[in-house]
This record gives C-alpha cells, sequence and structure tokens, in this order.
C-alpha cells in the first residue's frame, strides 16, 4: 500500500518557524516519525515537501495510478488553494488533511479550509502527532474498506 505525504508552503521550517505555535520538532523528524510508523504498519510512504503549489498537483498527479491514500498538510494553501483543492476532488483515493495546529483557535481568516471539504477528514491541533494520527485512521480506514469489498 503507497501512501502519499505532502508537506505545503514553509513547512520546511518546522522547528525553526514560530516555535510557540508548531513546537521545535522539524520537518526531517517529522518524516523519520511518519516512516517509523509506515514501517511498523507495513506501508510504503512517499514524501513530497514544496513552497509552491503546482508541484503538489503534479506530485498527486503523478501518483494518481499507484496510491492508495494521503495526507496533506496544506500550510499557507488552506485558506486559499482552490487548485489543490480541484486536484485532491479528482484523486480516486482518500486523502486526510492534516495540521500541527488547531487553525480555528487561531486567527479568524485561518479558521475557514478551502481544503477540508475536498478531504475525507482532518486531523489537526496535536503538533507531530496529527501526521502520525492521520497515518494511522488512513491506513485502519483503507484496510477496513478492503475487507468489505
Amino acid at each position: 500500500m503507497k501512501i502519499l505525504i505532502l508537506h505545503g508552503p514553509n513547512l520546511n521550517l518546522f522547528g525553526r518557524r514560530e516555535p510557540h505555535i508548531y513546537g521545535t520538532t522539524t520537518l526531517a523528524q517529522i518524516n523519520e516519525r511518519l516512516l517509523k510508523l509506515a514501517a511498523q504498519l507495513g506501508v510504503e510512504l512517499d514524501i513530497v515537501q514544496s513552497n509552491h503549489e503546482g508541484a503538489l498537483i503534479d506530485f498527486l498527479h503523478a501518483n494518481i495510478d499507484v496510491a492508495q491514500g494521503a495526507l496533506v498538510n496544506p500550510a499557507g494553501l488552506t485558506q486559499h488553494g482552490v487548485p489543490l483543492h480541484d486536484a485532491i476532488k479528482a484523486m480516486p483515493f482518500p486523502v486526510i488533511e492534516v495540521h500541527m495546529s488547531n487553525i480555528a483557535a487561531r486567527e479568524a481568516w485561518r479558521a475557514h479550509s478551502i481544503i477540508s471539504p475536498a478531504v475525507k477528514a482532518t486531523v489537526q491541533g496535536f503538533g507531530p502527532h496529527s501526521y502520525l494520527a492521520g497515518l494511522r485512521a488512513l491506513v485502519d480506514s483503507l484496510r477496513e474498506a478492503a475487507q468489505v469489498a
């Protein structure tokens, strides 16, 4: 089972960017934790981070026929990423939106996600654990769906 992990703009600065909000865990550390969990779950991850919406869309398009699911932290594209929203809706597999912080508890303009209507579910507010919880939930739901089919 292949799961995509998409990290949006500025997430390469985790650990340095607003540590009072995002903590001190780096993106490399998050990816290490995800890869370790993926090994335990017996799934393969393909991970990308880009500061450019088009690169994230191209990554989804390139994997449309080979991935079974995806986690996406759209970061700053959360509120304005119409093309990313449309690309997610075009995917034949479930996508989970993740956020390190609780976007509803921050600035009012952050509370609305244009991405949320395109995804299966959202996990937010648990710091790096949002990614891990999202991966577990996605893999569990894919396996349950496979048993039903």
